[in-house]
């Protein structure tokens, strides 16, 4: 608009300049007829032509400017909605396409179905172990990592095809008019080839893989939001096995996982109206029989009356983050229970693998027990032989706060792992729990070897050695016989008020 401007003010200034012109030149001879020479009269001709030129020259070396000036305009104009396009639908860093221009594409898809026989496919990718990478040698090597990704997935797949990254490590390819399952196993099979070779970044090489879920179009779906979804839910499955690999979708899965999210946004709810309680296994002192102590185990009673069962709710509760509010929750109600229990009866509590990643977690359980009034000494903290085994260095930080504080430390599931003298020694465990699979197999002349080895590997580095699933008094004596001291009677959760009368009767 503006340069339209200037050149409309030009026009009516020119238009003005030539009627002043023609004025001074009809005035001029208005004036001098009569009294001019046909010399005069020819060199004032003369003069009006020259200015006329000049004029006229004038004009067009504007014109020319200005022509230039709007073409320049309209080049960067051209580029920058170019540009803006490139980053409406192209991932910045790969160069990709980026969400949009996917699903774009997909909904296209859905809306051309391939001929009889055939199938689209979308196959969803997700990096192993790419957040190792970030997290040990920085964002700078995982872009890079990104980078080579894309390049190989572009070699990988056929011309046509389209490669997409929808965020992070996760990629997206979508192929048109396959034949069938086969030739979608073909193309999964030719992206795994592109992670054999490790990728390397400064001097540091990272073997990646990744983990592909796949879903046809139509047999699998019949909307571009549906397609998707079903293609994350066989990558969830692909995920799952730990390594390179690639699954198609199927509809028991898709039903398992619809469960699960109903369990997840049911388990947030029950956190929410305080459903999650402690109830509690007794610990006996085999000889005397008199309860020693308690474990609180996290329960869950839904509004309908119905008990879950902790091993379905707790890996949830795990993967989705909710077991730091879970079990701190839990750890509080038992404390509060505990603390009208007679002084020699103890509480103890699992730590499970999601906890012992938070740094905190020590701190966090004194800061309970302050708030509670319940001494350090009458609790004991279990932790899984596997946990020790796999994450040594993080249980050391995060337990070392309660072992200082004089919480005790029990090594639980004993027996199954592959925990060593070093690892007993680091955490200077207190006691050791043989796992139950082990007592329920007892009868058996090899299991009873094991029992009582253990047993007195535990009485020899004198730790107090206790048996999970004892189901009789039978069972207590023969473990009584091989050195067990303790036994718990894992089949017999009882409510708070149970574990107040069992603490207050046991003489």
């Amino acid at each position: 608009m503006r340069h339209r401007v200037s050149i409309r003010d030009l026009g009516v200034l020119v238009g003005i300049l030539l009627v002043l012109l023609y004025l001074a030149f009809e005035i001029d001879i208005f004036l001098s007829e009569g009294s001019t020479t046909a010399t005069q009269q020819r060199l004032a001709l003369n003069e009006v032509l020259l200015l006329g030129t000049v004029l006229v020259l004038g004009l067009l070396i504007f014109a020319i400017r200005r022509y230039r000036d709007l073409k320049r305009e309209v080049a960067r104009r051209t580029t920058a909605e170019h540009k803006a396009r490139e980053l409406a639908y192209q991932d910045p860093l790969t160069g990709l396409a980026n969400r949009r221009q996917f699903e774009e594409a997909l909904a296209k898809a859905i809306g051309s179905p391939p001929d009889t026989g055939y199938s689209h496919a979308v196959f969803l990718l997700d990096l192993n172990g790419f957040k190792q990478i970030n997290d040990n040698w920085g964002h700078g090597a995982g872009d890079e990592v990104l980078i080579v990704t894309a390049q190989r997935l572009l070699g990988a797949v056929r011309d046509g095809d389209l490669v997409a990254r929808l965020g992070g490590d996760e990629f997206v390819v979508l192929a048109r008019h396959l034949l069938g399952p086969e030739a979608a196993t073909s193309v999964a099979l030719r992206m795994l080839q592109a992670f054999e070779m490790p990728i390397a970044t400064g001097s540091a090489e990272h073997r990646n893989g990744a983990g592909i879920g796949i879903a046809l179009i139509p047999a699998d779906a019949d909307t571009a939001e549906e397609a998707l979804r079903r293609a994350d839910v066989a990558l969830y499955r692909a995920k799952a096995e730990r390594r390179s690999t690639f699954r198609f979708f199927e509809e028991e899965m898709d039903r398992l996982l619809r469960e699960r999210e109903r369990m997840e946004r049911a388990l947030e709810k029950a956190l929410e109206e305080g459903r999650i309680e402690p109830r509690f296994n007794p610990s006996f002192d085999l000889k005397s029989g008199r309860v020693v102590g308690f474990e609180a185990v996290p329960s869950w009673t839904t509004d309908t009356g119905e008990d879950v069962p902790p091993e379905r709710f707790l890996p949830i509760a795990e993967e989705t983050g909710l077991i730091h509010d879970l079990a701190i929750r839990v750890l509080e109600q038992a404390c509060r229970a505990a603390a009208k229990w007679p002084s020699d009866v103890t509480l103890s509590m699992d730590v499970l693998p999601g906890q012992i990643k938070d740094p905190n977690l020590g701190h966090t359980i004194l800061d309970i027990l302050a708030r509670t009034g319940f001494v350090p000494h009458r609790l004991e903290i279990e932790i899984a032989e596997n946990i020790v085994v796999h994450d040594l260095e993080a249980a050391k930080v995060a337990l070392a706060p309660l072992r200082d504080a004089g919480i005790s430390i029990a090594l639980d599931n004993f027996g199954t792992g592959y925990s060593n003298l070093y690892h007993m020694r680091e955490f200077r465990i207190d006691k050791v729990k043989i796992a139950r699979r082990l007592i329920e197999n007892m009868g058996e002349a090899e299991t009873d070897r094991m029992v009582r080895a253990l047993a007195g590997l535990g009485q020899g580095l004198g730790i107090a050695v206790s048996a999970e699933g004892m189901a009789n008094a039978a069972e207590g004596s023969v473990l009584l016989s091989a050195g067990v001291r303790e036994g718990q009677d894992v089949g017999n959760l009882v409510t708070t008020d149970g574990a107040y009368e069992l603490a207050t009767s046991r003489t």
